[in-house]
């Protein structure tokens, strides 16, 4: 039956069909990105020091991110009169999963670091699906020649733990590592609460290294604006999201839930407001681990925060 939308064309209903993210095209020749934004698995969880199940994150998501792929001619926001993702103007793919070696840390995060470093030099804005927090560490080694960047974080956890037990680049070490980098120029750290997994000499480590930490109290009460005015206007952003930086209530499907966490239209406003303030050029999402939440609601949550943030990087972005 044809769509009414698209005479001749197929509905082609999110359940039917190859499940790609949002149902853009894949494209399996990472030498052949062509296109403004390229979407890629990073399916590594044996950074995680608790619950493991990340590493099915990626699949969860491209299966969620189909509910939200229905129409032509992109998606029309009404609060802001405002197409976000027209295809006229944004060309969006998947070039599929990083190979991951299992138990070899290592060697899957050069595998990671590869996809996102074929993603930049095809002039695309790298999006990358974990996978734990460790999977920001290659991908941020990615950006070496394309500085310098200011990393914001949204997460529960300020993942900036330098070595525990000889392990240094598992999904509390992140920050840490990207805080190393000569072309990282700092870091704005939003929505860290709660008993952490870094100790008190890790946020003295964390500001003397030019990190600025906020709590979601911290947020709350300085309002969207005030947070944003502190992080460097007119930067190039890498944008990296834990899922459990959202609130448990909306997002139980992690290893490392936190109660007291971001609601949708929190960081919606503030992804908005980065990408107003200046280029993002490079995003994660991470640390959902499906098997955890039988709703499917934490993988959906996750695709829709993907989606938004890409049209909205994508509409903002200056020329």
């Amino acid at each position: 039956m044809a769509d009414q939308a698209n005479p001749g064309g197929r509905l082609n209903l999110p359940f039917v069909g190859i499940c790609t993210f949002g149902k853009y095209p894949h494209v399996a020749d990472w030498e052949a990105i062509g296109a403004d934004v390229a979407v890629m698995g990073a399916p590594f969880d044996c950074g995680a020091q608790w619950r493991s199940g990340a590493r099915m994150g990626p699949r969860a998501i491209r299966e969620a991110s189909t509910l939200f792929s229905f129409g032509l001619g992109g998606a029309y926001d009404f609060e802001d009169d405002i197409t976000y993702l027209d295809p006229a103007r944004v060309r969006i793919v998947d070039i599929g999963d990083a190979d991951i070696i299992h138990t070899d840390t290592m060697q899957s995060h050069a595998n990671i670091e590869l996809g996102v470093r074929r993603m930049l030099a095809a002039g695309a804005l790298p999006v990358v699906m974990g996978g734990d927090h460790s999977v920001s560490i290659p991908c941020i080694n990615a950006f070496d020649g394309h500085g310098p960047i200011h990393v914001v974080q949204i997460d529960a956890h300020l993942d900036f733990v330098d070595e525990r037990h000889g392990v240094r680049y598992g999904h509390g070490n992140p920050m840490r590592r990207a805080a190393e980098k000569p072309y990282v120029t700092g870091l704005t750290q939003l929505g860290i609460r709660n008993v952490s997994s870094t100790t008190r000499a890790g946020y003295e480590d964390a500001r003397a290294m030019g990190a600025d930490i906020l709590s979601v109290r911290h947020v709350r009460a300085m309002g969207t604006q005030a947070v944003l005015d502190r992080i460097p206007k007119g930067a190039n952003y890498y944008l990296t999201i834990d899922i459990d930086g959202f609130d448990p209530s909306i997002a139980p499907g992690t290893g490392t839930p936190s109660h007291g966490g971001f609601l949708y239209y929190e960081m919606l406003e503030l992804i908005d407001g980065l990408a107003r303030r200046g280029k993002v050029v490079g995003l994660d999402l991470v640390e959902v681990a499906p098997d955890y939440d039988n709703t499917g609601t934490t993988a959906i949550l996750a695709a829709q925060v993907l989606l938004n943030a890409i049209g909205r990087i994508m509409h903002h972005r200056p020329d």
